[in-house]
């Protein structure tokens, strides 16, 4: 029974998320997938070649060599993400249609974490042999099928079928994803308390499709047949028990005396949960082995809370299914990068070996040194392998290369890749180059502010977006909201369209405010050999929300500001201004980050200078390259220009060469070059073929526009043309954190300057 805690905590969860959940998939353009095209088709030659008559040859070249669609289709990377919806997350048999976004969901998390383009198929059927036809039928589509939230015990049935079939990858996420991720965690855990696998005994509590493929993968690697118990409603499924068994629960059926889930407790190394939240408790669990591994993993409540464990256990090691507890047995440590390994190879299955690879590829990567941006994901200053730390973090950049190169090499070795990888080493590099980093980079960010409680003033308070990112900010504990602006005015906004939990904001009336003489006093001391009285600075501060505001934070009433909905840019930074200033006489300055499918590219100075001399430039990437390696990346400045190293040799170039020789000496930790024009700054193979003595050791990562015109313009096409994603400006050298939006910035935008801001306060 869950307590009635927690009840409380669900409903008010769902009533913060739920019109946050359905404005994100309905927003822009519904849903969270559209097709985008590999090839140009902007003339009659490309629409030639695209389609007809051009098309033509290719299909005959599969008509003659079927193998040959992998070099002439995305069929080598494409995924057909199925269900017929029958047991959808927590939600049971939704049917097929609303499975959609689900399914949908997954499609996106192949993308991102591992560059696999998907396909969402609902089937709208519940009849074995009609779903398994229609999958079937349909493999000259895809390179691998990913099976999803299928019901017990249909999903064991249709897998098999469909592996016996076909000849590419079946893997049914539910099953094998779980079942990967706990046996890393698991033997991490049994190396930490010095456990031996062959000896440990197991209760598996749950005996659906993720408990059985758990219990099967966890024999395969050493636990004894007997030494694992398995547990589901009627109690202990033990030998000669004939009620509610089907055969795969028969297959693990042991001799023991026990009958229920506290007596098969009794002396157990280990508990495995994939069942119902609270069914543990401090009683059941004191009957296991000292030091005891606990692995609760239903959710959102786990079968027994990690704090009622240490009351018992202080030693015992904990993983849930939660990301805001340690060790998350979380599937998307696995299946993007299983998927990957096998597509690479053109395995025609995925079989034990590989599953065993990405196993210990997964275990042994939490043993190893844990890099900065890794402990940064946790949201922790450095994280070791231990107790906490069993399982990697799902943000960690090295499970593509690991995760993927182990399960490629484990199908070389068992046979069944069709398209051998000659180097592995270079292959890793390839994995490496297929991450996007901007998801572990934004996860971090929010993670390092995440419950700290920095508190971040919206000076536009009464702006509907403000609200609502304010609200997200303060449901999602990323910092305390303040919002600037008449308290009546904006809860009858909040009001009308419907937002809650608007009692618990900080408002602030600037008019009305008792801080308004100590702040208009700050100002006058700040301003007064400016020209200004102090009756003008006392009305600054009544009357002007980013003077407000700008107070707050910089007399240690707020942490960061952010601003920028109902004015333009220079106007809000002008008023800002005149109570933070930047940070050791030099400038502020903008950068935005420009994000697209297969690289990520930082500009500045966006927003304030409009042509940086020599010094200014120099400082520019100064700023630009300290904030990038605080962001994970490792920078590599450009100094951007439309000549190439003299070439044109023109006096309007000669800034971004005389800003090089600034920074060499500067003796700075980051590598630098230019001038250089885009298409060399960008394109490394293009660089060292026709300037070999260029000192970047990658494409460039950062570019040093030569004025603001340039930085301006460049991201605004960007962002308005589509392609990629533009995050920002983010403002950098500001005395104390200042973040200013643009007037039409959507709601989405709006946060993410709040959390940077928080960020930047830390």
């Amino acid at each position: 029974m869950l307590s009635q805690n927690w009840g409380v905590f669900m409903q008010k969860f769902v009533e913060i998320k739920r019109q946050e959940a359905l404005d994100y998939h309905k927003n822009e353009k519904p849903g969270k997938l559209e097709v985008q095209a590999t090839k140009t088709l902007n003339s009659q030659r490309d629409l030639s070649l695209a389609y007809s008559p051009g098309v033509a040859i290719p299909c005959e070249e599969i008509a003659r060599d079927p193998s040959s669609a992998y070099e002439y289709t995305s069929k080598g990377n494409l995924i057909a993400v199925v269900t017929n919806g029958t047991a959808v997350l927590g939600l049971g048999d939704i049917g097929a249609l609303a499975s959609k976004p689900v399914m949908e969901g997954k499609a996106v998390l192949f993308k991102k974490f591992a560059d696999i383009d998907s396909i969402d198929l609902e089937v709208d059927s519940s009849d074995i042999d009609k779903f398994v036809n229609c999958i079937e039928i349909l493999e000259p589509s895809f390179g691998g099928v990913n099976l999803e939230d299928i019901k017990a015990p249909d999903c064991f049935i249709i897998e098999q079928k469909l592996r016996e079939r076909m000849k590419i990858p079946v893997f049914h996420d539910d099953q094998h994803g779980t079942a990967i991720i706990t046996a890393a965690g698991l033997i991490n855990a049994f190396h930490l308390t010095n456990r031996d696998i062959n000896k440990v005994k197991v209760v598996c509590n749950g005996a659906g499709a993720a408990s059985i493929a758990c219990v099967e993968l966890l024999k395969a690697l050493g636990v004894g047949n007997d030494n694992i118990t398995l547990v589901d409603r009627t109690g202990v499924i033990y030998k000669g028990r004939t009620e509610g068994l089907n055969q795969w629960k028969s297959a693990h059926a042991v001799h023991t005396s026990s009958r229920t889930l506290e007596e098969a407790l009794v002396d157990a190394d280990a508990f495995i949960g994939l069942s119902s939240g609270g069914v543990l408790n401090s009683q059941k669990i004191k009957q296991m082995k000292p030091d005891p591994i606990i692995f609760a993993m239903a959710n959102p409540v786990p079968e027994i809370m990690p704090d009622e464990v240490r009351k018992v256990f202080p030693k015992a090691i904990i993983a849930t299914g939660r990301s805001d507890m340690p060790n998350q047995v979380n599937n998307l440590i696995g299946f993007p990068y299983i998927f990957r390994g096998a597509l690479d190879v053109r395995a025609t299955t995925i079989n034990e070996e590989m599953k065993i690879a990405a196993v210990n590829a997964i275990a042994n990567l939490a043993r190893e040194n844990v890099p900065d941006e890794v402990s940064n994901a946790y949201g922790q200053d450095k994280m070791t392998y231990g107790e906490n730390y069993i399982i990697p973090a799902p943000f960690d950049p090295r499970l593509i290369v690991e995760v993927s190169a182990a399960v490629a090499e484990a199908a070389m070795k068992s046979g069944v890749a069709l398209k051998p990888i000659e180097n592995l080493n270079i292959y890793k590099k390839q994995l490496a180059r297929r991450l996007n980093p901007t998801a572990s980079m934004l996860q971090m960010v929010s993670d390092k502010v995440s419950n700290i409680g920095k508190k971040i003033v919206f000076a536009e308070g009464e702006e509907e977006r403000a609200i609502k990112a304010a609200l997200i900010i303060q449901s999602s504990n990323l910092g305390r909201p303040v919002l600037i602006g008449r308290e009546k005015h904006i809860k009858d906004t909040a009001q009308r369209i419907g937002l809650e939990g608007i009692g618990n904001l900080e408002i602030h009336n600037a008019a009305l405010s008792d801080k308004n003489k100590t702040y208009s006093e700050f100002l006058f001391k700040k301003l007064q050999r400016n020209g200004y009285l102090f009756r003008d600075c006392q009305r600054m501060v009544n009357q002007d929300r980013n003077v407000f505001g700008a107070c707050m934070v910089a007399m240690g009433d707020a942490d960061s500001l952010v601003s920028g909905l109902t004015r333009s840019f220079n106007d809000t930074l002008n008023h800002i201004t005149r109570v933070i200033s930047p940070k050791n006489d030099k400038n502020i300055i903008g950068m935005c980050m420009i994000v697209n499918r297969e690289k990520t590219v930082f500009i500045g100075d966006t927003n304030i200078l409009e042509r940086p001399k020599p010094e200014e430039l120099a400082d520019i990437a100064e700023k630009m390259a300290f904030t990038v390696t605080k962001l994970g990346y490792k920078p590599r400045v450009a100094f951007a220009s439309f000549a190439n190293f003299g070439s044109p040799f023109l006096p309007s170039t000669s800034s971004a060469r005389e800003a090089v020789k600034i920074l060499k000496t500067r003796s700075v930790d980051f590598e630098f070059d230019g001038e250089m024009s885009i298409e060399i700054a960008l394109n490394f193979n293009l660089m060292k073929k026709n300037y070999p003595f260029c000192n970047l050791s990658d494409e460039a990562n950062i570019l040093v526009m030569p004025g603001l015109h340039s930085a301006n313009i460049s991201f605004k096409l960007l962002q308005n043309l589509g392609g990629g994603s533009v995050i920002g400006p983010i403002l950098l050298g500001s005395e104390f954190p200042i973040q200013i939006v643009q007037m039409g910035s959507t709601v989405n935008e709006i946060t993410n300057a709040a959390i940077f801001s928080a960020y930047d306060a830390l």
